[in-house]
């Protein structure tokens, strides 16, 4: 519910070109999904991951070239963190590798020439995204979703950057991030329970397993 209410007063603040509500609602996103983690026993990298997208929320708030590389470097922390939270669960799935391999390849190529000194820049933080985005696939449909989403909010900023707008762009923006970090925090949250429920089945099917039943000795024969 505080999620909610944050993401729908930083939305009103984006729609409304209202800085002071983006200033208060903005830096509260993760860390409240961090709260909402915690709560859930997941002190891991995903908690790290959002503890650099809080730095990052705060960081791009504040106009600039200069800005915005150093908000980027915050969210490159983001993906990493994610990567290994999600590597470290299971594999992504192998047409997940394929397709986000193509379509990193074919974003890049038809920004690439409008991007200018944000060229190496981005194309570094774009591998590192569609790598999470990829690895979300091997956790859960629902992380895999999230990191879909991460990965359009993100492209739509690319857009941005390269100079090619549209109107309301800014609010999708934040309302596929919003929804990105709330479907991965409570993603990640739900694979953490199935976990110790599949090793608890496991363990009582080895107990089971382990138990050989001793016959009893019968009479014994008459002499």
């Amino acid at each position: 519910m505080l999620f909610a209410v944050a993401a729908l007063v930083e939305l009103g603040g984006v729609a409304a070109g209202g800085h002071v509500l983006q200033w208060i609602a903005k830096p509260l996103l993760a860390p409240l999904l961090i709260w909402y983690l915690v709560q859930h026993g997941r002190r891991d990298a995903v908690t790290v991951g959002l503890a650099f997208a809080t730095a990052g929320d705060v960081v791009l708030l504040v106009p600039g070239k200069l800005w915005f590389l150093a908000g980027m470097a915050c969210f490159l922390g983001t993906q990493v963190s994610l990567i290994v939270a999600f590597l470290g669960k299971a594999r992504p799935r192998t047409a997940a590798v394929i397709g986000y391999a193509v379509l990193w390849a074919g974003l890049n190529a038809l920004l690439w020439g409008h991007l200018g000194p944000l060229r190496a820049p981005i194309l570094g933080y774009s591998l590192a995204l569609a790598a999470m985005a990829c690895a979300a696939t091997g956790v859960s449909a629902r992380v895999g979703l999230g990191g879909a989403l991460f990965l359009g909010s993100d492209l739509l900023i690319g857009v941005g950057a390269a100079g090619l707008d549209f109107p309301g762009r800014d609010v999708v923006v934040m309302a596929t991030y919003a929804a990105a970090l709330l479907l991965i925090a409570t993603g990640w949250a739900r694979a953490g329970r199935r976990a110790p429920a599949r090793e608890a089945t496991a363990q009582g099917a080895a107990d089971g397993a382990s138990v050989v039943p001793v016959p009893r000795p019968g009479p014994l024969p008459p002499r």
